[in-house]
């Protein structure tokens, strides 16, 4: 071989995989498939449907009466149950505490027990709660 001559090596089986029809489908295919799985949303365990700023507002007493937060707990828990939603943990039990604040205790048990029926490990307390609201 003369120097400086080109050695010429076969060429591979494809030259170009991206230009091979199977794999720019599979190439299509798997992109459609990353940006389908981000389109949906994510389902979330519980429904707060304002709970956390109800929350706020009962430890504010500045911010909203206890008749309003009673009345906006019930609409969220309404709408939890329509669309087949959880109420997250402590919804019964704080919407309870609202109704032995009025002064609606058959209400409160109510609330009580649904929050110990619901969260099973929330049983001590809820029976506490329970014990010391009948005084």
């Amino acid at each position: 071989m003369a120097p400086g001559a080109l050695i010429r090596f076969p060429p591979p089986f494809f030259s170009n995989p991206m230009t091979h029809p199977r794999s720019s489908i599979a190439a299509i295919l798997i992109a459609c498939a990353a940006l389908g799985g981000c389109a949906t949303k994510p389902t979330l365990l519980y429904q707060w449907e304002g709970y956390p700023n109800l929350v706020d507002a009962y430890f504010r007493a500045d911010q909203l009466s206890p008749d309003v937060q009673t009345q906006k707990m019930e609409e969220g828990l309404q709408k939890i149950q329509t669309e087949g939603g959880v109420a997250p943990p402590g919804y019964h039990a704080h919407l309870g505490l609202l109704y032995a604040h009025q002064g609606r205790l058959d209400q409160f048990a109510a609330q009580i027990q649904a929050e110990k029926k619901q969260y099973p490990e929330s049983a001590p307390f809820m029976d506490f709660l329970l014990r010391n609201f009948k005084k």
